[in-house]
C-alpha cells in the first residue's frame, strides 16, 4: 500500500504502512490492543491520547528523547536538516561541545528517528517531520512552563499580549525599522534574534552585567523575576527585547534569543551514546561461581530457617497486613541479619509461595504446602525455585521502612510493596551484568547511569516533573539482593546465573549441583557438649539434629550447642534416650562424649516423672518427696498449688503455663492426655491451606504474541477497507456518510446478498451484534439460507454466519478493494 503523496494526517501515514510495520507499532504500543481497533482511524486516536503517548515516552532512550524533545521545540514540520542543527548546533564552539560530538549524533539520529516513527510519535518524510500534537504538548514550552530541554517560548507566543506600542520601542531600541503592524513587528524581532551577525552585533553593545543576567537563564530555566524599579542591566535586556513580560514581575528569555546563546542547540549536553558499564575488578571466573554457589547454598539455608521458625505458626499479621517492627526486629535476630535483610528473605519466600497467611481468626503467617515439596528438592532446585520467583516478582523489599503516599509506614510482607517496573529492571540490570566478561564485577554508578540513559522518564512523571527515580533505587537494590542471592559472586554474574536467564532453571541447576557440596551423614561430636557439622546435612539427620540441639554458629561449619532443654525438646518429640544414644552413635566420626550421655540419661530420668493435666491443671508425681520440694520453692507461688492427694497437686494456671512454670524452676514435666498418657509434641507442623505464589502486578498490558499481532493488524485492515471503501448506495436510498452503517430495508438487503452470494462479490454491510454494539464489515456471501448469510468476513479473516435481521443495510462496492 503505497502513497504518492506525502501524509496530511497520522492516519495517512499508518495507512502507508506495511503489516509488517504496524506490527511494530502495536509491540512496542500493546496499550494500543486493548480493544482491538476498528480501523486505522481509530488506531491513530487512540496512539494521540494522553496516556498512551506518556507511556510511549517514558520507554524511549535519553537520545530518543532528546530528539523528540528538539522537534517539539521546532517550528512545525521540521526538515531533518533543522532536526539535526537542533541538535548538533551551528558550529559555533562554546568549549562544552565535544569535537566528535557533531558526529556521533549523526550517527546515531536516524536510528533515533527511526524509533519515534515505529512508535507513532513522529511521521512524515524527512523533508516535513511532525511530533504527534499531543507529546508536543507535553514536551514544548508554553507561556507558563518551560520545555525540558529549558527554553522559553517564541517571541511570536511571549508578545502575544503585548501592546503595539510597547513592541514600537523594542524595535526602536533594537535599531528595527518601525511598523504597524504587530505581526510584522513581532517578525522583525524574530528575524533579528536568528540572524548570527546582527544578533552578535546587538550582544556586543550590551552591558557585561546584562550578559552575565542571560548566562543565568539561557539554559534554563528562562523565566526570571524583576522589581517594578529593576536594575540598568535588566532594564537594557528588557528594553532591547531580549527579556519580554510575561506577567508584572515576570520577564522571559525568548525561545529565538536563547538558541542564539547556545549556538543553536537545543539540549546542553546530547548524549547519542548510552554509556558504558566499567568495571571495578576483573575477578577468576572460577572463584566468582564458587563465591556465588556459597551464597546460594546460604540463601537456601537461610529461607528454610526462617521458615522452620515459623513452622508451628509464625507472628500474627496486623490489622493493615504486614509484619510489624517488633515481629522484623524479632525475626532479623533469629537469622543473624540486620532488619531489611530479614524483611527480604521473608518476602522471596512469600513471592516464591512457601509462606501465606493461614487464614484463621487469628491470623498468622505459616508454611504453605509448597514448602514441604520444596524442602525436599536438591539444593540446587531450591535455589532455581527461588531466583526465578525473585525474578518476577514485583515485591519489593528495598521499600521496606519508607511511607506510602498518605504517610504510612510500609512494613514487610504488607500489601502495599508491589512495583510493576521491578520485574523488567531486574533482567535489565541482569543484562548489562551478562554483557560484560565473565569475572567482570561492575561499577554501581555506571550501572545506574545506563539504566537512567535507557529510561530517563521511568519512574518519574513527564508531566509532573517528579524527580522521583524508582527506577534506579530498584537497579541498587537489585545488585545487593543478586548478592545475597548467589546471584552473583563477588559482585560478578555467576555462570550458573547466565544460564537461567538464558536457558531456564533445569541449565541452572545442573551448573550449579556441581559447586554445591554433598549432604554430609555425620557429625563431629565435642566433649563440650558441641557438635561440628563440617558441611551441609543430609535432611533427615538435620532434622533430627534440630530438634536435640541448637545451633550457636553458623557459616562454612554448622556448630550445635546440647543443652537440657534442647535434649527435652528431643524427648517430648517422643524420642527415648536409647534412640538419642542410637542416633549419636551412627552419626557421629567421633565417639560420643561421656557428657553428652550423662546429660542425655539424666534429662531422660527426669522426663515425665511429674505429669500435666487439666483441672484448671494438676501436677502428679508418683514420689511425695518431689511434690514435698515443688510446695516448698518459692518460685512455685505464681502457680498457686495444693495439695489433692500425696501424689497430686492442683493448680489455678492452665497446662502450658504449668508446664513452663515448673520447666523454669528446673523440673523436666511432661504433659498428659486425660487418660494418663504421655503426650507427644512434635516439633511444628502447622500449615496454611493450599496457597499459590502472588501473582505478579503488571506494568500495563502484556506484550502480544505473534499470533495475535497478525489477527489484529488483518482485523485493523479489514476495518478500515470497510470504513473507507468506495461503495454504491441503492438507487432509492440516501447517500451514506463516510463512517455512517449502511441502511436499507429487509427485501433489499436479502436480494443484494443473495446476488453477492451467486456472482462471489463482496459487499459493505452495517452489523449489530447481541450485545447492541454496532460495526462496518466487509463480506463475501457464500450461501443464504434459513435466515442466516454464511459469508467470507475480511474484517476477522474468517467464515461466519450472520442473522439476517442484525443486518442494518448492505451496499455493493465501487471495485473490488478486499485485497
Amino acid at each position: 500500500m503505497g502513497m504518492t503523496t506525502p501524509p496530511r494526517t497520522l492516519a495517512e501515514a499508518l495507512r502507508a504502512r506495511d503489516d509488517e510495520s504496524l506490527a511494530g507499532l502495536l509491540r512496542a504500543r500493546p496499550d494500543l490492543l486493548n480493544p482491538v481497533p476498528g480501523d486505522i482511524t481509530q488506531l491513530a486516536t487512540r496512539a494521540g491520547t494522553r496516556a498512551s503517548v506518556v507511556r510511549a515516552l517514558e520507554h524511549l532512550d535519553r537520545f530518543a528523547l532528546q530528539t523528540a524533545e528538539a522537534l517539539a521545540v521546532a517550528a512545525d514540520p521540521a526538515p531533518y536538516e533543522t532536526l539535526l542543527g537542533l541538535l548538533t548546533g551551528d558550529g559555533r564552539d562554546d568549549g562544552e561541545h565535544r569535537d566528535d560530538a557533531g558526529a556521533a549524533i549523526s550517527d546515531a539520529l536516524p536510528g533515533a528517528l527511526a524509533t519515534l516513527r515505529e512508535q507513532a510519535l513522529v511521521w512524515g518524510e524527512d523533508e516535513r517531520l511532525r511530533l504527534v500534537r499531543t507529546a508536543r504538548e507535553i514536551l514544548a514550552p508554553s507561556p507558563q512552563h518551560a520545555s525540558p530541554t529549558g527554553l522559553g517560548p517564541t517571541v511570536a507566543e511571549a508578545t502575544s499580549g503585548m501592546s503595539p506600542g510597547r513592541l514600537q520601542e523594542i524595535l526602536a531600541a533594537a535599531g528595527l525599522p518601525a511598523t504597524h503592524d504587530p505581526v510584522s513587528a513581532v517578525t522583525a524581532l524574530a528575524a533579528l534574534f536568528t540572524d548570527r551577525a546582527r544578533m552578535g552585533e546587538l550582544l556586543d553593545s550590551a552591558p557585561a552585567e546584562a550578559l552575565s543576567v542571560l548566562d543565568r537563564l539561557v539554559w534554563g530555566p528562562p523565566y526570571g523575576e524583576v522589581t517594578p524599579n529593576p536594575t540598568p542591566p535588566v532594564k537594557w535586556l528588557r528594553d532591547h527585547g531580549l527579556l519580554l513580560p510575561v506577567s508584572t514581575r515576570t520577564v522571559v528569555l525568548p525561545r529565538e534569543a536563547a538558541l542564539h546563546l547556545r549556538a543553536g542547540r537545543a539540549h546542553r549536553v546530547p548524549e547519542p551514546r548510552p554509556p558504558a558499564v566499567e568495571a571495578v575488578a576483573n575477578r577468576d571466573p572460577q572463584a566468582v561461581d564458587s563465591a556465588a554457589a556459597g551464597q546460594a547454598l546460604l540463601a537456601v539455608n537461610t529461607v528454610e530457617e526462617l521458615l522452620k521458625s515459623w513452622n508451628g505458626g509464625g507472628p500474627p499479621i496486623l490489622r493493615a497486613g504486614g509484619l510489624s517492627v517488633r515481629e522484623l526486629k524479632r525475626t532479623a535476630t533469629a537469622l543473624e541479619v540486620p532488619e531489611p535483610v530479614a524483611a527480604f528473605w521473608a518476602e522471596l519466600a512469600f513471592a516464591a509461595g512457601l509462606l501465606a497467611s493461614d487464614g484463621e481468626a487469628d491470623e498468622r503467617y505459616a508454611p504453605t504446602p509448597a514448602y514441604d515439596d520444596w524442602a525436599e528438592l536438591p539444593a540446587q532446585d531450591r535455589w532455581t525455585h527461588l531466583a526465578t520467583a525473585w525474578l518476577a516478582a514485583t515485591r519489593t523489599s528495598g521499600l521496606v521502612g519508607g511511607q506510602d503516599a498518605k504517610g504510612r509506614a510500609l512494613s514487610a510482607l504488607g500489601p502495599e510493596l508491589d512495583r510493576s517496573a521491578a520485574p523488567e529492571v531486574r533482567h535489565r540490570v541482569l543484562a548489562l551484568l551478562a554483557a560484560l566478561e565473565p569475572g567482570t564485577a561492575p561499577d554501581p554508578e555506571t550501572v545506574l547511569a545506563r539504566m537512567r540513559w535507557e529510561r530517563p522518564l521511568r519512574g518519574a512523571s513527564v508531566s509532573a516533573g517528579d524527580t522521583t527515580d524508582l527506577r534506579s533505587r530498584i537497579a541498587l537494590w537489585t545488585l545487593n539482593e543478586s548478592e545475597l542471592l548467589g546471584i552473583t559472586g563477588r559482585g560478578a554474574l555467576a555462570t550458573h546465573t547466565r544460564a537461567l536467564l538464558d536457558a531456564g532453571p533445569a541449565e541452572a541447576a545442573a551448573l550449579l549441583a556441581p559447586l554445591i557440596p554433598e549432604p554430609l551423614d555425620h557429625v563431629l561430636l565435642q566433649a563440650d557438649l558441641t557438635a561440628v557439622a563440617p558441611g551441609p546435612l543430609e535432611r533427615p539427620l538435620a532434622d533430627m539434629l534440630s530438634a536435640l540441639a541448637d545451633i550457636e554458629s553458623k557459616g562454612g561449619a554448622t556448630v550445635y550447642r546440647f543443652t537440657s532443654g534442647s535434649v527435652r525438646r528431643a524427648l517430648d518429640a517422643g524420642q527415648s534416650a536409647a534412640d538419642l544414644h542410637a542416633f549419636l552413635a551412627a552419626h557421629s566420626r567421633t565417639p560420643v562424649p561421656q557428657p553428652l550421655s550423662y546429660l542425655i540419661d539424666d534429662v531422660a530420668r527426669r522426663h515425665g516423672h511429674l505429669r500435666i493435666g487439666a483441672a484448671s491443671s494438676y501436677v502428679r508425681c508418683d514420689d511425695e518427696a518431689v511434690l514435698n520440694e515443688i510446695l516448698a520453692d518459692k518460685r512455685s507461688v505464681t502457680l498457686r498449688l495444693r495439695r489433692l492427694a500425696p501424689t497430686a497437686l492442683a493448680a489455678q494456671v492452665d497446662p502450658a503455663s504449668l508446664l513452663e512454670g515448673l520447666r523454669e524452676m528446673g523440673y523436666a514435666p511432661a504433659a498428659e492426655s486425660a487418660e494418663g498418657d504421655v503426650l507427644i509434641t512434635r516439633a511444628g507442623a502447622r500449615r496454611t491451606p493450599p496457597r499459590t505464589a502472588p501473582v505478579p502486578v503488571p506494568e500495563g498490558p502484556p506484550v502480544p504474541d505473534a499470533t495475535l499481532l497478525g489477527a489484529a493488524v488483518r482485523a485493523i485492515r479489514a476495518g478500515d477497507t470497510a470504513a473507507t471503501v468506495v461503495r454504491k448506495d441503492a438507487p432509492e436510498a440516501p447517500a451514506t456518510a463516510p463512517g455512517s452503517l449502511p441502511r436499507t430495508t429487509s427485501a433489499e438487503t436479502l436480494a443484494t446478498v443473495q446476488a453477492a452470494a451467486m456472482t462471489g462479490s463482496a459487499l459493505w454491510i452495517g452489523y449489530v451484534n447481541a450485545d447492541g454494539a454496532a460495526s462496518q464489515r466487509v463480506i463475501a456471501p457464500v450461501r443464504v439460507e434459513g435466515g442466516f448469510v454464511t459469508a467470507y468476513d475480511h474484517t476477522a479473516d474468517e467464515v461466519r454466519t450472520y442473522p439476517l435481521h442484525r443486518i442494518t443495510g448492505v451496499a455493493e462496492l465501487a471495485d473490488d478493494q478486499t485485497t
